[in-house]
């Protein structure tokens, strides 16, 4: 061990434990159970077993244990943006891909093509920048990674700002925020607007954020540690006091997580605002599919959500249970089991890639947040994607369109989802494949009121 440390040798990192001990121990309090130390026992903490504690200790320990119950935040209600409560319908048992007969596997793939004939298929590219990133893009010191990442931020801004989402007396809310660097470049953009509310929702813990290092007095960044599942957001103290009109944006958020945040912006956050109208809202066109309307005043918005901006991900981590499309997969004849398929034949879409894309993320450093990785569906394993079985099968080309049509439908049933609850909802690859293989924005304005009839 190396001179004042712990003298334990830590056999799953092979090397001695970098703790300091007490003065005249050998070993750390964690490892002090290899010494005499007046018969005193340590044992594992019944919280988490993966540290230990002085057994006469433990009361005390309990008490102040990072692994102890915490109290819920005002703005958690229990599985308020779950979706579904009924998993009867669910089957129990998955057969995995790898399992299916060859019938069975184009069945399914006739079932896929049959859902998805006459769906827009081809999206439209719409590669912007934002002035707010310049500097950061032409920055000679940023290396690859970091200029991916700022790629997809600049377009997604551009894309902001194109739907007119970039204004004042707004409340952004970053899901799946990491250490908050989309919320970073927005508030940049947003250097001379006054009344900006930054709202950054993260499950764990995160190291590195940004969103502490900023001075302006005008925009004030929050915190919500909180999964998406549990968020109330009409409960978050700064909304229920302000009542500012909400844009929700993320990127690459993944699988369920959209669908998470699509229905706690749409469902239970709008229906709880506008519970308080006395007047149902007006009927909103869905025929409208042209330019989108410039943003109007705050005071004539009849929707608390004024827009959402979300750089999609990790279709196979979808979930039925959560999923806002089930209807839309039900009108076409298909329920949780082909989703459940075809939400892991999603993977497909960039299998070709496999082996490139490993080893460019092996080789990039962790410039953004922990779960911005370019990459999330490389998680899936040989067995889970098929690969191995489906040779000879399938060509890599035709498992990445069959792959690509499994993220379009899924994406479709989010769309129709959106139009439902009055809001224009479009899909468009926002950034080059070489940039990221999760390429595609998916944004939401609310839609243009129907013009009451003139007498």
């Amino acid at each position: 061990p190396e001179p004042g440390r712990c003298a334990h040798f830590v056999l799953r990192k092979r090397r001695f434990c970098r703790m300091i001990p007490a003065p005249g121990r050998r070993f750390c309090g964690e490892h002090g159970h290899e010494e005499e130390q007046n018969d005193r026992k340590r044992i594992p903490c019944p919280l988490d077993p993966k540290h230990t504690v002085y057994e006469d200790q433990l009361q005390k320990h309990l008490k102040k244990c990072n692994s102890r119950e915490k109290p819920k935040p005002v703005y958690f209600v229990q599985d308020i943006n779950a979706g579904l409560k009924d998993v009867v319908e669910i089957p129990e048992k998955q057969v995995a891909l790898s399992s299916l007969s060859i019938e069975e596997l184009e069945n399914l793939i006739s079932k896929l093509k049959k859902a998805s004939n006459g769906l827009e298929l081809h999206l439209k590219e719409q590669i912007l920048s934002h002035q707010a990133l310049q500097e950061a893009l032409n920055d000679p010191k940023n290396g690859e990674s970091a200029v991916k990442h700022l790629k997809q931020q600049a377009s997604i801004l551009g894309n902001m700002e194109k739907l007119h989402l970039l204004g004042p007396g707004r409340c952004f809310v970053e899901f799946g925020a990491g250490r908050g660097k989309l919320s970073h470049w927005v508030d940049v953009a947003l250097e001379n607007v006054e009344s900006v509310q930054f709202l950054l929702v993260e499950r764990a813990t995160t190291r590195f954020k940004v969103d502490g290092k900023h001075k302006r007095r005008d925009s004030t960044f929050e915190r919500l540690q909180v999964d998406i599942q549990h968020l109330c957001l009409n409960k978050v103290p700064v909304l229920e006091k302000k009542k500012l009109p909400v844009v929700g944006i993320g990127k690459h958020l993944c699988g369920a997580a959209t669908d998470l945040a699509l229905r706690c912006l749409v469902e239970s956050y709008t229906v709880c605002c506008d519970g308080d109208d006395e007047e149902p809202a007006p009927k909103r066109s869905r025929a409208a599919q042209t330019e989108v309307a410039p943003h109007k005043s705050t005071t004539e918005d009849h929707k608390p959500v004024a827009g959402i901006v979300i750089a999609l991900c990790c279709h196979h981590k979808c979930d039925w249970t959560h999923y806002v499309g089930r209807e839309f997969f039900k009108s076409v004849g298909l329920g949780p089991v082909e989703f459940h398929y075809f939400q892991r034949m999603s993977s497909w879409a960039t299998c070709g890639m496999r082996e490139t894309t490993n080893k460019a993320s092996t080789s990039e450093g962790s410039d953004d947040q922990t779960n911005d990785t370019e990459e999330h569906e490389q998680t899936l394993s040989r067995t889970e994607s098929g690969s191995d079985t489906l040779q000879g099968v399938l060509s890599v080309e035709e498992r990445k369109e069959i792959g690509s049509l499994c993220k379009r439908l899924i994406d479709h049933g989010r769309l129709e989802y959106l139009q439902q609850h009055g809001y224009k909802a479009a899909l468009q690859h926002y950034t080059e494949s070489a940039v990221s293989l999760e390429n595609v924005l998916l944004t939401a304005v609310p839609s243009p009121l129907i013009p009451e009839p003139t007498m």
